[in-house]
């Protein structure tokens, strides 16, 4: 099957992969601009692309999709399908109605469900027990489209996000090669969603980053899980940014003020009070620093019972 393929972020990588090594005709590949990297500000390029130039498939990295000029790029590949994994951008109807048999996307959650941006972060924030990736037929509006195939996992609730997205997109890559069979012949199913079920996934701002210490003990570890690795839930110790990665609830009632450091513990870390419960905090990194254990973080910092953590 001759497919153009468009995908930016390391979630799409296997999927890429797994229709390379499956003998796919691929005489295309999309993604976003390089983008300068959050240290140093070097352009760096979209991890799609560094796989594509592996194996020298003909790439394109356009700063709009909904130029004429972009979409006769399309045309002259004449792909039967276009397949679209964590590109970034909503595509224009134009070019939706370009092949034959359509425009699927792989998704990483279980439509309805967490439609939009952050599907996977914002499931572990809200502390569910099971995730999963849906193929869909895509249309004009975001994660509307009719089904075609799910798969789901349950999760133990330690998962960070690093640890459930690399999960995730391993399942997508071999659920989208089961996609596109039965899509070439004719057999997949095509369910409509029950709009009335949806739930949103709206991209990260820098309030979902802010730990509130009002807040329950849980969802604070759920925040921390589903910004780990990046971009990071952060707290301020003494007016410096403190990010933490890691944290385990504390069952036992704490006295003290949310944000409170109620206790020290050298070999683990420290425990820190939060509206309901407390939380002990087992890995962090300070500003300009790189990540390490909280133990190691008590040895070389000044942090004593009764300091507050928080604005």
């Amino acid at each position: 099957m001759r497919l153009v393929f468009m995908g930016t972020s390391e979630f799409a990588v296997p999927s890429l992969r797994n229709l390379i090594l499956s003998g796919f005709d691929i005489p295309l590949v999309v993604t976003q601009p390089d983008r300068p990297a959050k240290r140093g500000r070097k352009l760096t390029p979209p991890p799609v692309k560094v796989l594509a130039e592996e194996y020298g498939i003909p790439l394109i990295q356009p700063e709009s999709i909904r130029t004429p000029d972009f979409a006769g790029e399309i045309e002259r590949r004449e792909p039967k399908v276009i397949v679209v994994v964590a590109y970034g951008k909503i595509l224009p109807e134009n070019i939706l109605g370009i092949p034959p048999l359509g425009c699927i996307n792989v998704h990483g959650s279980l439509l309805p469900a967490y439609r939009g941006a952050a599907p996977v972060q914002r499931a572990l924030m809200a502390g569910e027990k099971m995730v999963g990736v849906t193929t869909m037929y895509m249309d004009k509006t975001m994660d509307t489209g009719d089904i075609i195939l799910q798969r789901a996992i349950d999760l133990t609730g330690d998962e960070d996000y690093g640890e459930t997205i690399h999960r995730l997109s391993g399942i997508g890559a071999d659920l989208l090669l089961e996609t596109l069979e039965q899509v070439e012949w004719g057999i997949n199913p095509r369910i409509p969603q029950d709009h009335s079920r949806a739930t949103y996934a709206p991209p990260l701002t820098a309030e979902d980053e802010l730990i509130k210490w009002e807040m329950k003990s849980r969802n604070i570890r759920d925040q921390i899980r589903g910004l780990s690795p990046e971009p990071g839930a952060y707290t301020w110790l003494n007016g410096d940014k403190l990010k933490i990665f890691k944290a385990q609830v504390v069952e036992t009632e704490t006295a003290g003020l949310p944000g409170e450091v109620v206790r020290l513990m050298p070999d683990e870390g420290f425990v820190v009070k939060a509206g309901q419960g407390a939380l002990l905090v087992l890995e962090v990194q300070r500003a300009g620093r790189k990540r390490i254990s909280a133990a190691e973080f008590l040895r070389g910092s000044r942090l004593r019972e009764g300091d507050r953590l928080g604005g």
